[in-house]
């Protein structure tokens, strides 16, 4: 998944101001304690950040965006 399409996807499923806060403000135990940002920052795959966002927010991210 190219770095675009996470962040596009991020933004449709929280819409683009919330998302941005969940970038930057959740840490995620499925990225080792690390929030989104400072996942990608250290070079963890997009595909795997996305699977820790769905797993973390499974009600949230439509089946069409997994």
């Amino acid at each position: 998944m190219r770095l675009t399409d996470f962040w596009t996807r991020l933004a449709e499923a929280f819409g683009p101001g919330y998302a941005a806060s969940i970038a930057s403000d959740q840490v995620l135990s499925q990225l080792g304690g690390r929030t989104i940002e400072q996942a990608l920052a250290a070079g963890e795959e997009t595909h795997v950040v996305w699977r820790a966002v769905v797993a973390a927010y499974p009600d949230r991210v439509p089946a069409r965006l997994r």
